[in-house]
């Protein structure tokens, strides 16, 4: 019995050596010449990495801008493209992408599928060239820091809230508390200076003089967004290459995208983290189904 026990052991590790070596051979697979980059950003744009293991959906700032380095120094590539799926996300990250692609010394094209709003216009507006999809939702141009207040709930279930501060403004912003019109006046200046930095900066990237309609921070359909100046082209992935390669003066090209070596651990992580997803749908399944003989209603958003 221990034999087997060993010999299953041996095949298990070969198996996965296996797997580890094809998967470095296929990560090491020449570059081609005259190369486009596809660099993804989707969801929450943040300098962060998350709290959770979910996070990759997200995208780091720190990761595009590693990305963008890799592009810089390749020979092999002629220009990136900007494959923008995005809500937008904290203005320091946001805004250090957009510095990025700008320094970025070959040519950009923003490609704008779904969304690309707010922080992800401004990162957007660096490129080149912006290509948006004819019902993409674009601009949003603005910040924004609300918040939900819980003081009259407080109230009414006899909870208080002791306020102990070194300084008047140390709260200002407390959902614990209500705002008075000092500390919103302090706080909306504050986010007026940071508005007026992101216009200033999409007014010189697109040159654009007549900023009425985007101040308002309102969204536009791509159809919109194009009569107002702020996308060049209304089109989709194919539309970016060939504005890629015209820009880079190329009359053909082959699309990448870079992909991080997984080590061991990266490899064992996902597998402990897609066990733990399973298990957590069967355990939501049966609440689910539980809930339904009760005559309860359980939604998960």
């Amino acid at each position: 019995m221990k034999k087997w026990k060993y010999v299953l052991g041996i095949i298990l590790f070969l198996a996965l050596l296996s797997f580890l070596i094809v998967k470095l051979v296929s990560d090491l697979e020449p570059i081609q010449e005259n190369e486009i980059l596809v660099v993804k950003i989707n969801g929450i744009i943040s300098n962060s990495d998350g709290d959770n293991i979910f996070s990759s959906a997200d995208t780091n700032s720190d990761s595009i801008i590693s990305l963008l380095k890799k592009a810089k120094d390749s020979k092999n590539i002629k220009a990136v493209i900007l494959e923008i799926n995005s809500p937008g996300g904290t203005v320091v990250a946001s805004k250090e992408i957009a510095n990025a692609v700008k320094e970025f010394n070959k040519p950009k094209v923003a490609l704008i599928r779904d969304v690309g709003a707010s922080g992800a216009y401004w990162i957007a507006s660096s490129a080149d060239k912006i290509v948006a999809d004819e019902l993409s939702i674009t601009g949003s141009i603005g910040v924004i820091s609300s918040y939900l207040q819980f003081s009259d709930l407080f109230e009414k279930y006899g909870i208080t809230y002791e306020r102990l501060v070194s300084g008047k403004y140390k709260d200002a912003g407390s959902p614990y508390k209500e705002l008075n019109d000092e500390e919103r006046g302090l706080i909306q200046s504050k986010l007026n200076k940071i508005d007026q930095i992101f216009l200033d900066d999409v007014k010189i990237n697109r040159n654009l003089e007549d900023t009425y309609r985007i101040e308002t921070g309102e969204f536009f359909l791509g159809i919109e967004a194009k009569e107002l100046g702020l996308v060049d082209y209304l089109g989709n992935k194919n539309t970016a290459f060939e504005i890629a390669k015209n820009l880079s003066n190329l009359e053909e090209a082959k699309l990448v995208e870079f992909k991080e070596r997984e080590s061991v651990f990266d490899v064992l992580n996902r597998l402990n983290a897609n066990a733990f997803y399973y298990l957590g749908q069967g355990i939501g399944t049966q609440l689910y189904l539980n809930s339904k003989n009760n005559n309860l209603e359980i939604n998960a958003i």
